[in-house]
């Protein structure tokens, strides 16, 4: 084999790093996305007996946006294996003792049926804010794009950003706001 052909094929086997922003993302939706590239069904090389799934790093976990009533209605179930040791959490209890769970668990649970998933989730490292130890930042090549933009809060807006903005109509002066 000619070197050429062994460097294609390190690189086609070998593991990328990628970083994901999970701000004000649902968590549900990004499970799908980061399973993906988990997996390594994003690789043309991909078979669901191959292991050839790369490194996803999880930040702003704790950022993260359920749709709707989910933060009040969901709810996460977990057994000790004890007679009696069943208790259901509801999403946000859970989320307030941990902010990685919830976007672990959607993990978990999207790779259903998946054999080798408990070995897959050791490749996803999930941190609650932007503070990533130095070591695993070195490995990053590659960002994966949210599925929705964040938007910008109005208060983050400035003063001149503000008065530039385009205005539909001006109010008459004795105009009395109610």
């Amino acid at each position: 084999m000619s070197a050429l052909k062994r460097v294609q094929q390190w690189a086609t086997f070998a593991r990328i790093w990628h970083v994901y922003d999970a701000k004000w993302q649902n968590p549900f939706q990004s499970s799908l996305l980061l399973k993906k590239y988990l997996m390594g069904m994003h690789k043309p090389i991909y078979h669901p007996m191959n292991d050839c799934g790369d490194h996803v790093i999880v930040i702003n976990s704790k950022e993260i946006a359920l749709p709707g009533d989910e933060w009040k209605k969901r709810v996460y179930f977990h057994h000790t294996g004890y007679p009696g040791g069943a208790t259901w959490t509801l999403a946000w209890e859970l989320h307030s003792k941990d902010p990685t769970m919830v976007i672990k668990k959607a993990v978990y649970n999207s790779m259903d049926g998946n054999l080798q998933r408990r070995y897959t989730m050791q490749r996803l490292h999930i941190f609650p804010d932007e503070n990533v130890p130095e070591e695993l930042m070195k490995n990053v090549s590659n960002q994966i794009r949210g599925i929705k933009p964040v938007p910008k809060r109005l208060d983050h807006y400035s003063e001149q950003e503000v008065k530039e903005f385009p205005k539909i109509i001006d109010y008459p002066k004795d105009y009395v706001l109610r």
